[in-house]
């Protein structure tokens, strides 16, 4: 009987050690996966802070050409270190390594920065036009390039300073429109 009893018990620790073995292995898994997750967030919601403080510092300028407080000129100053930062950081986003979960998330914000990119591109288009003054009509076209342009710039900075906050706060279904309300189908 004592023999059994020394067998069972061995028997019990071994069975133990390995349940207590599974739960680590298991632990350890959960928490590499977890660091991932976060150092995935954290440096997506930097890109898209740094992406959204670069927009707005060039989307000064931009305004006061839009209300005709400068000279369209005062563009070229502004939008070519723009477009080439945006770019930048674009790619920077499409080198992101996100987790399986967290993938949508890393294409939105490059989805993103390509808008504001795009959106620079048609106030430099804009820019072109009023700068070259070939008549009413392509100055109404330039006028409306420009102010198309900048407000698809505020835009995409709203939209990259809400990801950056969705991001932040862990929530993985960062589709939204400004506001609490659900979204139709």
């Amino acid at each position: 009987m004592p023999d059994a009893l020394v067998v069972a018990s061995l028997a019990l620790f071994a069975a133990l050690a390995a349940a207590f073995l599974y739960v680590l292995r298991r632990a350890a898994h959960v928490v590499a996966q977890t660091r991932e997750d976060d150092s995935f967030r954290r440096d997506a919601a930097s890109l898209a802070d740094r992406a959204a403080a670069s927009i707005a510092a060039g989307s000064g300028p931009i305004d006061r050409v839009r209300r005709r407080q400068d000279a369209p000129s005062e563009l070229a100053d502004v939008l070519p270190g723009l477009l080439e930062t945006l770019d930048g950081f674009r790619v920077e986003a499409e080198a992101l390594t996100p987790p399986a979960a967290l993938a949508p998330l890393r294409t939105r914000l490059a989805d993103e920065i390509g808008r504001a990119a795009r959106a620079v591109e048609t106030i430099e288009h804009g820019g072109a036009l009023l700068a070259a003054t070939a008549g009413r009509p392509r100055e109404m076209e330039g006028e409306t390039s420009v102010k198309r342009g900048y407000l698809n710039l505020l835009h995409a900075r709203e939209a990259l300073v809400a990801l950056g906050v969705d991001l932040r706060s862990g929530r993985v279904d960062a589709r939204r429109w400004f506001s609490d309300r659900s979204r139709p189908g």
